[in-house]
């Protein structure tokens, strides 16, 4: 059964130069092959974000500029992780609960997915989701 524990904080590779950083997300950053890639961006002042769980897909969320804090859930822990810096990405294993939430002015939420989008992945009921814990 997954757990919390299993989202972990993962570096992504920087490389400095006077001129800027860069910073490189390839398959062997993330554990899964990317299939799909959106972002986040212009959310309003207290909104969230998320609300749901995957059955299948996994996710790479990464602050590309400003701030916001993931809300994990496995049905039984909740744990709360703050993303801010563009070379720290949070994986999340397929089976938790996220809620993305406050939200610093500009910000953008870069989210890397294992799958495409197929709807009947998405566990989008709370209670649903501590259903399919059991």
């Amino acid at each position: 059964m997954t757990s919390i524990n299993d989202a972990k904080i993962i570096e992504i590779p920087k490389v400095h130069d006077t001129r800027g950083n860069l910073s490189v997300i390839e398959n062997d950053v993330i554990p899964f092959e990317m299939k799909r890639v959106y972002y986040l961006y212009d959310i309003p002042s207290g909104s969230r974000r998320g609300g749901h769980s995957h059955k299948d897909q996994q996710e790479f969320l990464v602050a590309l500029s400003g701030s916001f804090e993931v809300v994990l859930n496995d049905g039984q822990q909740q744990r709360k992780v703050t993303l801010n810096k563009p070379n720290q990405g949070l994986l999340i294993p397929n089976g938790i609960w996220r809620e993305l939430e406050n939200f610093s002015s500009g910000s953008v939420c870069l989210v890397i997915a294992s799958e495409v989008f197929v709807e009947a992945d998405y566990i989008r009921d709370y209670d649903d989701f501590l259903l399919s814990k059991n």
